[in-house]
Formats: structure tokens, C-alpha cells, sequence
């Protein structure tokens, strides 16, 4: 059975999406059949990140609705082997899509797919709660950065979190600059102790990022790929591989 992995933030602009593509990519590149889901019905964007624009016609609303099966309605990566993508509708999913339907979507994924990643809406209103099935996805991951209000933001999707009954919870610490950690006395150790989840892994600013968006190359693919690395590192940790962290060398 396969493992529904839901990816979550407390607030925009902590490279949520980015994460989500790009653990999803290091996943098939790991010879992990993988699916990667947007569940963000505002914004829209994990396409873009995962350099399928236009490859995609079906969206979870025709799955959820019965409309199409479920390998009918996904999208194979044309550049990544193992990677399938399933869009989110251009309109909010009807209140009549419930739990049920969720869960037997869920079922289905598990038993075509050995990872989904979830890209779910930041917050934590409606939208949220459906891409958790709340309370049907099996693991989630947390994208937070250093600052603040992110740090604010992650303790309470966490607390919402395992209160939907989801206890295997994650923690990506996204977009570090060890400089701004050195000039306020910080470390990675106090972000993790004070959001309260275990870490899965930690990812500097990497300006190839934006490069290989803007390129339309997945950033597993790309020629300079600093940041893949370490998402590569946490796609194998996902997968069960030992791989140690690197946290403490990174400030």
C-alpha cells in the first residue's frame, strides 16, 4: 500500500510548493512510483513547479466527482520517469465532496501509487482539511523558515494537525540563510525545539531555484542543483534510508 504524505505551511512564501515538487521529483527519481497532488484550488501552482503546464487536462474534481478513474485523470512527467501529477480544479471542490469521497480517493491512490505528496492550501481553513481527508493521510510535512511569524504559523498547523488524529509529523526547515541565524543568536535547534515537530531536513536559499523555474527544468534535473541535494537527502529519508542530518553544519 502506498503513503499519503500531506505538505502543509502556517503562511505563504515559505517554498511549501517548491518543497512538495521537489520531493515528489526526487521520489520517482528514486524509482518510487509517485504522484504529486495540488489541493490549493486559489492558487494553483505546483504545474509550474513541476514544469507540467501543459500537461495537464484532468483535475481531482473529475476524479472526486466519479467523472474519470483515477490513472485516467493523471499526467505522466515527460522528463521524469515515475512522476504523475493530478492538478487541482479551477473552482472550489462543492460542499458535497465530503469525507467519504476523500477516503476512497485516498484507497484509491494508495493502491496505484507507492507516494503521494499533497500539496495542501497554506492555513488552515477548508481547503486543509481536505487534503488531510481530515484525518485519512498517513504523514505530513511542515515547510516553515526561521523568521517569526512562520515559526508561529507551524506550531498551530501542527496543533491542528494532531488534533485530525495525525501523529507522524515532519518538519522542513526551508530557505535558510546562515548568516541572518548568526546575526540574532540563533540556530536551526531553536527553530525545531520551538515549533515542537521532529526534522526531516533542511534546505538553504539557493538562487537555482528560481533559475531552473524560470528554466522549466525540474531542479532534480538541473545543472547546478545545491538545494536538490538536500531534497534528494529528504526524499531518502522518507523512503526509510539512514541518512544522516546535516543541520548542525549548515550554521
Amino acid at each position: 500500500m502506498g503513503k499519503i504524505i500531506v505538505v502543509a505551511s502556517g503562511k505563504g512564501g515559505t517554498g511549501k510548493t517548491t518543497a512538495a515538487a521537489a520531493i515528489s521529483s526526487c521520489l520517482a527519481v528514486l524509482e518510487h512510483k509517485t504522484l504529486c497532488i495540488d489541493f490549493d484550488t486559489e492558487l494553483r501552482n505546483l504545474d509550474l513547479a513541476l514544469c507540467m503546464t501543459d500537461f495537464t487536462v484532468m483535475d481531482i474534481l473529475d476524479v472526486l466527482s466519479g467523472r474519470v478513474d483515477l490513472m485516467a485523470a493523471c499526467s505522466e512527467s515527460p522528463k521524469i520517469p515515475n512522476l504523475f501529477f493530478l492538478s487541482a480544479p479551477a473552482v472550489c471542490i462543492p460542499d458535497d465532496i465530503g469525507k467519504p469521497e476523500i477516503k476512497a480517493f485516498f484507497d484509491e491512490i494508495r493502491n496505484n501509487f507507492d507516494y503521494c505528496i499533497i500539496d495542501a492550501p497554506a492555513g488552515v481553513g477548508k481547503g486543509f482539511h481536505l487534503a488531510y481527508g481530515d484525518g485519512e493521510a498517513d504523514m505530513s510535512i511542515i515547510v516553515a523558515t526561521g523568521d517569526l511569524p512562520s515559526m508561529r504559523d507551524a506550531i498551530h498547523v501542527a496543533d491542528t494537525i494532531r488534533e485530525m488524529g495525525i501523529y507522524d509529523i515532519r518538519l522542513v526547515v526551508n530557505r535558510v540563510r546562515p548568516r541572518n541565524y548568526k546575526r540574532i543568536k540563533t540556530t536551526i535547534d531553536d527553530v525545531i525545539d520551538t515549533i515542537g515537530v521532529q526534522l526531516l531536513g533542511v534546505v538553504p536559499e539557493d538562487r537555482n531555484i528560481f533559475l531552473a523555474l524560470h528554466e522549466n527544468i525540474p531542479l532534480v534535473l538541473y545543472k547546478k542543483r545545491h538545494a536538490a541535494y538536500d531534497f534528494l537527502d529528504i526524499a531518502r529519508r522518507i523512503a526509510g534510508d539512514d541518512i544522516p542530518l546535516k543541520q548542525s553544519k549548515r550554521l
